[in-house]
């Protein structure tokens, strides 16, 4: 069964299933048929590998017995420094094998960032291709615990030839016996705030990993996923690794970057069945005029993830294709505990419903669930195999997250009478106005309505006589010249789609929005920015 169907229904009866005892790597890539299909990769240059799930298994434990031969063992951190490649998976499940706990490290990382992961995480190995060559060199002598350097695609002086090591190596290899509260990644949050948090997840996470590509994904035998997210980041552990193999789905994996009309083609060349994307890309498409001449008839199944995807966006696309987008929420530190589900009627703006076997509340300050449509804190229930076990060497962060009994997620929401949430936005990016609250998302899914915005960051900007005004970030789309005629035409056409106290009340036209290297919005950026101003 992968559609959720009745959903009520599955949601009291879903049970986690967690084993005692689990490794990722023996218990689910090496289960399956070695001939069954588990990815087709197309290069940045048009080259194209087809693997399955028998050479996913030789090829890591190669790995895991060279990696093994230089020293490192269970409990070992190792950076892993990849773009999208095949072989970020073979060293994933290689590392997860071996017991050890990989670090997925986005290529976009300059040498501060590795340097403060690579000392922080205490890691004792890098791994990476050849764009990582460069920041990694900076701070090798550096830091003491990183001991080996093993580089993929390339050889150079001071670095393990990767392609030498595992071609040396024994397809015989026994996996660790991992128990599921055992560390098995330390992911990186987006470092919103000065320094990233390490997260540490557990093997019962890998475990769990397939409630959503199950009943959110709704992976079915003979589907072909393409979620299109970079390495580094906890989508692409999700969505492009743990999820879909548990249920032993073909991935389709591009290694270039993101080009409308290529991405529509691509779509159409490689037969996918299920689409996952970042919000971004579901906006930037739904501008473009090649939408609407694609032919996107295999895809059956769409979904969104990163930050809440704007209903008109959601209605374009349903629209043009007759594809309904299912938006998710979740965390570095979680899972997808709530979402939009198929077989649950899908309201557009909704963040949806909570996910099978993920208690989430709308709590007030006191910890007291708030009445039908009343803003709160989204909570979570902990002690589920989804819930990361710790922030690594942090645990005064790890006790601030937990209030009354609950994780809190940071984020705040209301809820419905019909039990469907409605995002706000971060608690620290609520608005305070003249006495009103009002969620920066909620004028940005208006602002995005009007033709001429492309993106928008909505915050606060400090005001004398109402404490703070609503200012908005506008990236206009290449048609449209900036100008105080048309600033003052989208605050009227905001004034007449909303509540009037939500309007903008400044507007600044942007070139392009500050945003981590996973791709979400920083709005703590533009917040200190109106900040300063005023100070200064």
């Amino acid at each position: 069964m992968a559609n959720i169907g009745d959903y009520e229904a599955t949601y009291r009866s879903f049970d986690w299933e967690t084993p005692e005892r689990f490794n990722f790597g023996c218990d689910v890539i090496d289960a399956w048929e070695s001939d069954r299909p588990a990815m087709i990769w197309l290069g940045a240059n048009g080259d194209e590998r087809r693997l399955t799930f028998g050479d996913l298994s030789r090829s890591s434990n190669r790995f895991a017995n060279a990696l093994g031969e230089l020293g490192v063992a269970r409990g070992d951190r190792v950076m892993v420094l990849l773009g999208k490649v095949p072989e970020w998976h073979v060293i994933l499940i290689g590392l997860l094998k071996l017991g050890a706990i990989p670090i997925p490290c986005a290529p976009q990382l300059r040498s501060g960032d590795l340097k403060f992961r690579a000392e922080h995480s205490g890691a004792v190995a890098m791994i990476s291709g050849p764009e990582g060559i460069e920041e990694t060199e900076k701070i090798r002598d550096e830091v003491e615990n990183l001991h080996r350097f093993v580089l993929v695609g390339a050889e150079r002086e001071g670095w393990e030839s990767y392609e030498n090591l595992t071609n040396a190596a024994s397809e015989s290899f026994e996996a660790e016996d991992t128990a599921s509260d055992e560390g098995a990644f330390l992911l990186y949050t987006s470092g919103t705030t000065k320094h990233p948090k390490g997260v540490l997840h557990t093997h019962g996470y890998t475990h769990a990993k397939r409630m959503q590509a199950r009943y959110w994904l709704d992976l079915q035998e003979g589907d072909r996923l393409w979620c299109t997210s970079g390495t580094g980041w906890a989508k692409s552990i999700w969505n492009v690794f743990l999820g879909p193999w548990s249920l032993g789905t073909e991935l389709f994996v591009h290694e270039g970057g993101f080009a409308p009309a290529e991405r529509l083609d691509l779509i159409r060349r490689h037969a996918i069945t299920v689409l996952c994307q970042a919000p971004t890309e579901y906006r930037l498409l739904a501008k473009t005029p090649e939408l609407q001449a694609a032919d996107l008839s295999s895809l059956r199944h769409a979904v969104s993830a990163g930050e809440p995807l704007n209903a008109p966006v959601i209605e374009r696309w349903k629209e043009l294709h007759g594809l309904t987008i299912y938006d998710g929420y979740g965390q570095t530190e979680n899972t997808l505990l709530v979402g939009n589900f198929p077989g649950l009627e899908v309201r557009p703006g909704s963040m949806g419903k909570p996910s099978p076997g993920c208690d989430v509340r709308i709590l007030d300050p006191e910890g007291v669930p708030c009445p039908p449509d009343e803003p709160g804190d989204i909570a979570l229930v902990p002690d589920v195999p989804v819930l990361f076990k710790e922030y690594w060497k942090g645990p005064n962060e790890t006790e601030g997250v937990y209030r009354n009994g609950y994780y809190l997620t940071g984020d705040r929401a209301s809820r419905d009478e019909d039990g469907y949430l409605w995002f706000m936005g971060r608690a620290d990016d609520v608005i305070l106005s003249a006495g009103y609250r009002i969620g920066p998302f909620e004028v940005e899914s208006t602002l995005i309505e009007h033709p001429a915005v492309v993106e928008s960051a909505v915050v606060p900007a400090p005001d004398e006589d109402r404490g703070s005004i609503v200012k908005a970030f506008v990236v206009l789309g290449k048609e449209y010249e900036p100008s105080d005629e048309l600033a003052k035409e989208i605050q009227d056409f905001c004034k007449g789609q909303t509540a009037p106290y939500k309007y903008p009340r400044k507007i600044e036209f942007i070139d392009e929005l500050p945003k981590t290297t996973s791709g979400k919005i920083r709005r703590v950026e533009l917040r200190q920015r109106e900040e300063a101003r005023v100070r200064g």
